[in-house]
């Protein structure tokens, strides 16, 4: 499919073949892109017509990022297939902002965009923790992406949490027949028709799903046409300094999950992540941050949602992701556009969610294949407490509830729960190796990938529909 002397990370697809594997692309993230204006704009009782230009202005930012993160832009974006959208992350801490009666929505933009600036310096500084990630950090990190994944995917299947109809037989029904779908193309279909697998098992779905009534529409009835996104369109931003600390401590966590991302889509195209690389993907987290800061959007970060998509695709083109930035370009501007998408109901993408959250963790436990676990058995103990960690805020979500709220943001990421513990323990069994070793061992677990082999981001599209639920 793609010539020997350019890499297919770097292959450039015809423009039909680019649309259409955007628009996958697409869909796969558009719940968890529009869940943080939703709930925010529910939490400050804002009017509809202001929460339906956050989530323009987000979807506009959110292209923005993915634009400058996969086709670079001086020392900003690491140049993989990547999708940039708003960190659930920040969810929290930006509700008690904005909530708080002597602060508001303009702290809440006035924090992102310092934490964006400041994310933006201390990049280089994160990026020397590469040296942390051995084969057996990473591959703990990408299994438990992709467990932490399956938990939406499964409440898509049932209609997504806070559905009063949740776990309908035809929900479930139509989530198999999108499945059933995506398994046969990919069995049955050559080339370009099996790199669409999941595009067309969504659309058949949502065929399905209309014809029995299942699909509201109401919404692309009342949009506008056309909506523009202008800086600062609630008024200039204040710089709380405590809004502004609590912002950082986001931005902390959010790096922590996009190296575990970007190592894992590092992996899957052929193209191990260096330093340098990550520095630069890092540097977009804040400059994303910050562009969402000044066109009324939100923290943002890579979205691992995406990830899975490409090992189901085996598509490793960059482009893919910049056209899907164009796309949702787009669908900022034109919110009638973006209404048809938001149709899709949970239960089709559910399907599809299980399939592509399956295959991310299903290429962690790849990566931990190549791990030791004969001679160094202390590797057992370093991948078994970390998933266990991990998962903790996915299998019981008030795990922590009666610790301090400020905790929040560190303690129900499962990803970050799970980094920590996988470098803390590899620390404490094995030592550190120099640099280079730990870039040649994660080097060598990369090239076993083929792409086809198999935050707290995570839970967004159920947010997303708990929030829709209030409008």
């Amino acid at each position: 499919m793609h010539s020997n002397t350019v890499h297919p990370c770097d292959e450039r697809l015809p423009f039909g073949q680019l649309l259409t594997l955007g628009i996958q692309h697409v869909l796969v993230m558009y719940a968890g892109a529009v869940a943080v204006p939703l709930i925010i704009g529910s939490a400050l009782k804002l009017p509809k017509e202001q929460i339906a230009f956050l989530i323009s202005a987000d979807l506009f930012s959110c292209g923005i990022a993915t634009l400058i993160q996969t086709l670079g832009l001086w020392i900003f974006g690491i140049r993989l297939p990547v999708i940039m959208g708003c960190t659930f992350a920040a969810v929290g801490p930006m509700v008690a902002i904005g909530t708080n009666p002597s602060l508001g929505i303009l702290d809440i933009f006035g924090s992102t965009i310092a934490a964006g600036v400041i994310g933006i310096v201390v990049a280089p500084m994160i990026g020397k923790l590469l040296r942390f990630f051995p084969p057996v950090v990473v591959g703990v990190v990408i299994s438990v992406i992709g467990l932490s994944l399956m938990e939406v995917g499964i409440n898509w299947a049932a209609g997504g949490v806070g559905n009063p109809d949740y776990g309908n037989p035809i929900y479930l029904g139509l989530s198999l027949v999108v499945l059933t779908l995506i398994l046969l193309i990919n069995k049955f279909g050559k080339g370009f028709i099996a790199n669409i697998s999941v595009l067309l098992g969504i659309v058949a779905g949502f065929v399905i799903a209309a014809l029995l009534g299942r699909v509201n529409m109401e919404g692309v009835t009342n949009a506008p046409w056309v909506g523009f996104v202008m800086p600062f369109h609630f008024g200039l931003p204040h710089f709380d300094p405590l809004s502004i600390a609590t912002m950082v401590t986001v931005m902390f966590v959010t790096f922590i999950e996009s190296t575990g991302m970007f190592l894992a889509v590092g992996d899957m195209v052929e193209r191990p992540v260096d330093q340098k690389a990550l520095v630069r993907g890092l540097r977009v987290d804040g400059l994303g941050t910050l562009i969402g800061g000044i066109f009324n959007s939100f923290p943002h970060t890579s979205f691992s949602q995406n990830v899975g998509l490409i090992g189901v695709t085996g598509v490793k083109s960059r482009f893919v992701c910049a056209m899907g930035g164009v796309i949702l370009v787009l669908l900022g501007l034109f919110p009638k556009m973006a209404q048809v998408v938001a149709s899709v109901p949970a239960f089709v993408l559910g399907g599809a969610g299980i399939v592509m959250f399956g295959m991310v963790a299903a290429n962690g436990i790849k990566v931990l294949s190549k791990v030791d676990f004969v001679k160094n058995h202390h590797n057992l103990f370093i991948v078994a407490v970390s998933i266990g960690l991990g998962l903790v805020p996915v299998v019981s979500p008030h795990f922590f509830s009666k610790l301090p709220p400020a905790l929040s943001p560190l303690l129900h990421s499962g990803i970050l729960l799970a980094s920590v513990s996988a470098v803390v323990l590899n620390l404490i069994f094995n030592g550190v190796k120099g640099e280079r070793a730990a870039k040649r061992d994660i080097r060598r677990a990369g090239h076993d990938f083929d792409g086809r082999g198999g935050n707290d981001d995570a839970v967004a599209g159920d947010e997303m529909l708990r929030a829709a639920d209030m409008h």
